[in-house]
């Protein structure tokens, strides 16, 4: 009991599985058990909505009792907030994974870009709509989202300055609005995904994009390198958020 008690007034301790808790949440004992029915939670959360998963489900699916996710949990808002704090946090760190030891910057972009298209569960996608969903009415949740979202984007913060600063793309534009305009035609397209909506053709959307970033970038797409239709790269680009004049934004960030 002791033990247990020190382990719930303990925040920012990992429990072994690699997962930190959410900033602010109580972390609470558990280990390896407490992380499969936070999986089992994510896994109601997906198929019931951030309002309707409630300790009954995630127990039933869990197959545990309710009482030992009120020990491993305590209230239900943070059993349902955590569990999209961690699903988020894998999408985020998958994506910096895909750009990780590409020497070329547009091959980093065009990794990028594959990543935050690739075909992967169904239930990720919606994690990511009950997320953004949940922020609008969770202070903590929201904060969580915003540090999420610099985290999503900083890969290509950092792959799209060190293009610039070698002169490998060409641009009039700031990182920070290219990098925006790319991660919201990648937020965007994860509507029709999750409602399977006839209309969407992955290649067929995957070359608009590439060549859309191309442009964005002034590198001809099937050689990557500057084009000279772009002109040449505005003063001061640098971005502020990754590799520019200014520091990163803190705490990491999907959309």
């Amino acid at each position: 009991m002791v033990r247990i008690l020190r382990e719930m007034m303990t925040d920012g301790v990992e429990d072994g599985t690699g997962r930190v808790p959410v900033p602010g949440r109580r972390r609470r004992a558990g280990g390896a058990r407490r992380q499969r029915a936070l999986e089992a939670a994510a896994r109601v959360l997906a198929e019931r909505g951030y309002e309707r998963t409630r300790f009954s489900d995630v127990a039933k699916e869990a197959g545990v009792a309710v009482s030992t996710l009120q020990t491993y949990f305590g209230a239900r808002e943070d059993m349902v907030i955590e569990a999209l704090y961690s699903s988020t946090e894998a999408e985020a760190a998958a994506l910096e994974a895909a750009a990780a030891g590409l020497e070329d910057p547009w091959q980093r972009v065009v990794a990028l870009l594959d990543r935050g298209m690739a075909p992967v569960p169904t239930q990720v996608w919606r994690m990511l709509l009950e997320c953004w969903h949940a922020s609008a009415h969770d202070p903590e949740l929201a904060a969580h989202s915003a540090g999420l979202q610099e985290r999503y984007r900083r890969p290509f913060v950092g792959a799209v300055d060190d293009g610039v600063a070698r002169g490998v793309f060409r641009t009039r534009w700031p990182t920070t609005h290219i990098v925006t305009s790319l991660v919201a035609i990648l937020d965007g397209l994860i509507i029709p995904r999750v409602l399977d909506h006839s209309y969407f053709d992955h290649a067929g959307v995957r070359d608009v994009i590439i060549a859309q970033a191309a442009a964005l970038l002034g590198v001809d797409e099937t050689a990557g390198h500057a084009a000279d239709a772009a002109g040449p790269p505005a003063e001061g680009r640098g971005s502020a958020e990754v590799g520019g004049t200014a520091p990163a934004r803190g705490t990491p960030t999907t959309s």
